[in-house]
């Protein structure tokens, strides 16, 4: 039987798979002088002929060339980017866009307490089918025109309105409407980063974060997310050893874990930030799902407090409306959204005048208030179900979130998080194992579990016999 340690990578091969990851993510660009023999042998604490071998094998594969008398150097073929390479590796099960697509492609038969959506029949379909009925009488120019660049001019009203009693305020010249949240903070990283600019998240944070930054060539460094916030400490010794250009978190309804930024915590992260000169992305994208409820410690929201100075606020309706209807909306400072409307016409052209018009039919009607309430009422009632069916199988809450669509869980000792998606995949349901979370892979012990979509008894069922498995290994 072959040992651990013979498969681990030899010094000589995990020099190579360091220079060939820092070409992929294009901190060697075409060109770059890599670091002398003697200089690399010292940064990586081994003899000079072992860089020397290093070099010579990727000479030879044609990722790097020698100059005599002058060095190696990174060759000019062009790589096409491969996200999945990029990830850190692990097993496939844990990897965020694995994840999704498994999510959205698994039948209807399956079981899916891992997505991040609400099933389509707690959605607004009453509110949807009337926005489409009107729009099919709309005036030609809203059928068949481009929107304007910033978009929808009375959407956009909606949105000041809306934030306000938010504390936020604006004008609609500081909102420009996207065709959904991902492509709002994917028009803010391409505006503000560059190939190996290091970017803030959260740890555990939104999955897609981590893969969409990947996409980007950035550097990621991450800080542990506690029950009111980002632990300081962490934030602040991040930004003073790597100075980075970006953060992004969700401040209300923070995904995965359900926590909501608490004052003190949030004044401290712009303090920080703002004498590090660092951008904030703040994704609300749950902010309709918020309670407010009296007895519940309401989230502080950085644009709030920050005056959408360094902060981009951003959000979308397709998690309580449709998911079908794409629209998203970016709220900052006007100069900077004049900016970012260049952008939005180099990569896109334009939105769709005909989604903002039925979304604003949508969300203005005295109909969505009501939709809004029922969410909130069903969401209280399976969020006290899911608790109770999950704890009978020794799976325990982090906290228990006065609001949202999601639990983050903590396993019984000896179970992977990411061995039981695996399994449970061969029954049909879908689980979100906490490494796929997790930047730093320290949430192998924790799930995160939809209530939404937990009611089905057959889950735990499923989950109690993934469980008898693991444990019979």
């Amino acid at each position: 039987m072959t040992s651990d340690t013979n498969l681990k990578p030899t010094r000589t091969e995990q020099i190579m798979m360091d220079v060939k990851q820092k070409i992929a993510t294009v901190i060697y660009l075409p060109g770059t002088r890599l670091p002398s023999i003697r200089s690399a042998a010292k940064s990586y604490n081994v003899s000079p002929s072992t860089v020397a071998e290093a070099y010579e094998r990727l000479v030879v594969e044609g990722v790097i060339y020698s100059k005599v008398g002058s060095g190696f150097y990174v060759a000019n073929s062009s790589q096409p980017l491969s996200l999945s390479e990029m990830e850190p590796n692990l097993d496939r099960v844990v990897n965020p866009l694995w994840i999704s697509r498994q999510s959205l492609e698994m039948g209807d038969g399956s079981m899916k307490p891992g997505c991040g959506w609400l099933p389509a029949d707690w959605l607004y379909e009453e509110g949807m089918r009337r926005g489409l009925r009107q729009a099919a009488k709309a005036d030609s120019r809203v059928i068949g025109e481009y929107a304007t660049p910033l978009g929808l001019p009375e959407l956009r009203q909606y949105v000041v309105r809306r934030i306000s009693g938010l504390g936020i305020e604006s004008t609609p010249e500081q909102v420009m409407l996207t065709a959904s949240g991902t492509q709002a903070i994917d028009l803010i990283c391409r505006y503000l980063l560059s190939a190996g600019d290091t970017v803030v998240v959260d740890d555990p944070c939104y999955f897609n974060f981590n893969a969409m930054l990947r996409a980007h060539r950035v550097n990621i460094v991450s800080v542990p997310y506690t029950k009111s916030g980002p632990d300081i400490d962490s934030f602040k010794s991040v930004i003073s050893a790597h100075k980075p250009r970006l953060y992004i978190t969700n401040a209300t309804i923070h995904n995965p874990t359900g926590a909501t930024l608490s004052a003190s915590t949030a004044y401290q992260v712009l303090r920080l930030a703002q004498d590090a000169g660092l951008y904030i992305i703040e994704d609300d994208i749950f902010a309709d799902f918020q309670v407010n409820d009296i007895k519940a410690h309401p989230a502080s929201r950085l644009a709030t407090l920050d005056g959408l100075k360094n902060v981009f606020y951003i959000g979308s309706f397709s998690k309580t409306i449709s998911a079908s209807l794409r629209c998203g909306f970016i709220v900052a400072d006007k100069d900077l959204i004049d900016e970012l409307v260049d952008l939005k016409i180099a990569t896109g052209f334009s939105g769709s005048q005909l989604a903002e018009s039925i979304m604003l039919s949508i969300l203005t009607h005295k109909g969505y208030s009501k939709h809004i309430q029922t969410l909130h009422n069903r969401l209280n009632q399976v969020r006290k179900h899911t608790v109770v069916r999950l704890g009978e199988l020794g799976i325990e809450p982090w906290l228990i979130p006065q609001s949202g669509i999601y639990l983050w869980c903590r396993l019984p000792k000896s179970l992977s998080a990411s061995k039981l998606a695996r399994q449970a995949l061969h029954h049909n349901l879908v689980l979100a194992p906490g490494n796929a979370f997790s930047h730093t892979q320290s949430c192998d012990g924790f799930m995160r579990f939809n209530i939404a979509q937990s009611i089905d008894p057959d889950i735990y069922k499923v989950l109690a016999r993934v469980i008898r498995e693991y444990e019979s290994e």
